[in-house]
C-alpha cells in the first residue's frame, strides 16, 4: 500500500510539473517555466524513488511500471478536466480499458 500511495502522490507532482505551466506560466519566459517545473519535479522524485524502492521485490519491475502508468492516467484525467478545463472524452475510458488489459497481463500468474 505504501508503494501505491507514494506513486499517487508522486504522479500528482509529476503531472503539475509537466503540464501546469501550460496554463499558469504561458506568458512567462520559457526558462521560468523550466525552473518551476524542475522545482516541482524535485518533489515528484522525492516520492517516486522511495516508492519504487519500497515496491521492488513485492512487485516485479514490469508490475511497478504498469502500476505507474495506471496511476498516471488516473491522476491525469481529473487534472486535465478540472484543472486545465479540458473536455472529458470517451477516449479516456478506452485508454483505461487498454490499461486494465495491461494490468491483467502483467499481474496474471
Amino acid at each position: 500500500m505504501r508503494t501505491i500511495v507514494l506513486l499517487i502522490l508522486s504522479n500528482v507532482f509529476m503531472t503539475f510539473a509537466w503540464y501546469a505551466h501550460l496554463k499558469d506560466l504561458r506568458s512567462a519566459p520559457l526558462y521560468v517555466a523550466i525552473l518551476a517545473s524542475w522545482g516541482i519535479a524535485l518533489f515528484e522524485y522525492m516520492l517516486q524513488v522511495p516508492a519504487n524502492r519500497a515496491g521492488f521485490g513485492t512487485f516485479s519491475l514490469g508490475q511497478l511500471k504498469i502500476m505507474q502508468e495506471v496511476i498516471t492516467l488516473s491522476v491525469f484525467v481529473p487534472f486535465a478536466v478540472f484543472y486545465m478545463g479540458q473536455p472529458l472524452k470517451l477516449d479516456y475510458l478506452w485508454a483505461g480499458i487498454c490499461m486494465a488489459g495491461a494490468v491483467f497481463f502483467i499481474f496474471r500468474g
